[in-house]
Order: structure tokens, then sequence, then C-alpha cells
């Protein structure tokens, strides 16, 4: 959904200020962003190394040498990034769709090998945890409509009273996650993940989404 302000667009998957440039904060729980989140565990890379894993997959230990181990986390982080942030992380080569993700992930045609080699053996696994997770994210989301508007409105309109103004322009992007921990963390430039639970508890979002909103506006 995306957040404008002062009126709640139909559920499009974001939030928009309607007056000028204003705010634009998209919340969602993007089946690419879970279905890396569980490839992660399924293959064994650490990075990014403050965010908790997803509940439910067990991580799995692996024999890797040091020197393969590297070369995966580096490999892995480039995925990483071009799936939180695309935009923001365009590929210098071609991409290509890797078998047995559908359209869910591309990695550039060169470069990649022993990432591919890597997520091959879990692809059946990790696309249906992460569908799952995806369809209990929309399911809870549309059975309150107006409650994620209400959220950050409300952060927002507490920002601006503190400062004693409008709140400038940002753009925020949130996904919800099943993470074994609560809290929020930063992943991308202008993208947090919030734990699913602590996005369901009103005063205790509330609270941790402020110190994010006061670094934006």
């Amino acid at each position: 959904m995306t957040v404008r302000r002062p009126i709640l667009p139909p559920y499009n998957g974001g939030m928009h200020s309607s007056d000028g440039p204003g705010w634009v904060i998209s919340e969602r729980a993007d089946q690419s962003v879970l279905l890396a989140l569980c490839l992660r565990q399924l293959v064994g890379v650490r990075s990014p190394d403050e965010l908790p894993h997803l509940r439910g997959i067990p991580p799995r230990v692996n024999d890797r040498s040091a020197e393969a181990q590297a070369i995966l986390e580096r490999q892995w982080t480039a995925y990483w990034e071009m799936t939180v942030e695309p935009q923001a992380h365009l590929s210098a080569v071609p991409l290509e769709l890797v078998d047995g993700f559908g359209t869910f992930i591309a990695l550039p045609v060169s470069g990649f090998d022993e990432l591919r080699r890597a997520l091959a053996p879990h692809a059946a696994e990790a696309m249906a945890a992460s569908a799952q997770m995806h369809a209990q994210y929309a399911k809870v989301s549309t059975a309150k409509p107006g409650t994620a508007y209400r959220a950050y409105a409300s952060a927002i309109a507490e920002h601006e009273r503190q400062v004693g103004r409008r709140a400038h322009p940002f753009e925020l992007n949130v996904q919800v996650l099943p993470l074994t921990q609560r809290g929020v963390w930063w992943i991308g430039a202008l993208t947090v993940a919030v734990t699913d639970g602590l996005r369901q508890d009103v005063a205790a979002f509330d609270e941790a989404i402020h110190p994010i909103i006061a670094d934006l506006a």
C-alpha cells in the first residue's frame, strides 16, 4: 500500500501526500524480498548480518571453504541490494531469470555462477515458503483497510507538532516481515524492515517508527 495526506486512496500498495510533492510511504511484504531471505537461510549466507532470520526456516549448515563462502556472500549481497532497491542498484550487464524461481529472481548474466548453483536446490522450498508468508501479510493488511494510513499519518502529524513545521518531502519503503526478533532495521537507503508482530502492535509500532520519520521528515 502507499500513504497520502489527508485522504486514504484505494488500496494500491502505498500511501501518499495529496498536497504538493509531500511524502510517500509504501508498505508491503514483497515476495521477492521474502524469497531472498528464505534463500539466505537455506544456502547459509550471513548478509545482512544485522537482520534477524525469518521464522520457520532453520538456517542450514554448509561445508564451504572460507574462500567459497566469501565469494557467495559478495554475490548474495549484490543480489539482495538489487532485490530491495532495484532502481538504485542497476546491473551493468543484462539480467536473466533463474530457473525454478519464476519471475522473482533475475541475476546478471555473468559473475553470479556460484550463487546460481547455491540457489538451485532450494527453489521449491523457498518459493512455497515465501508465497505463504506473502499471502499471510496480504490477508492481515486487507482485513483492516485504512489502518496503515492512520499509523503513518499519526506519526508524521506528531513529528510536525514537535518540530513546528510541515514534514519535508520524503519517500520510505516499509517491508513487513515475519522475523524472529521484534524491531525496525534499515535495509536500504529508503527502505526499512519491520517485524510483523511489531507492526500489529499499535503503540509499539508508533514508538518505533517515530525515529525513522524524524530522520527523513
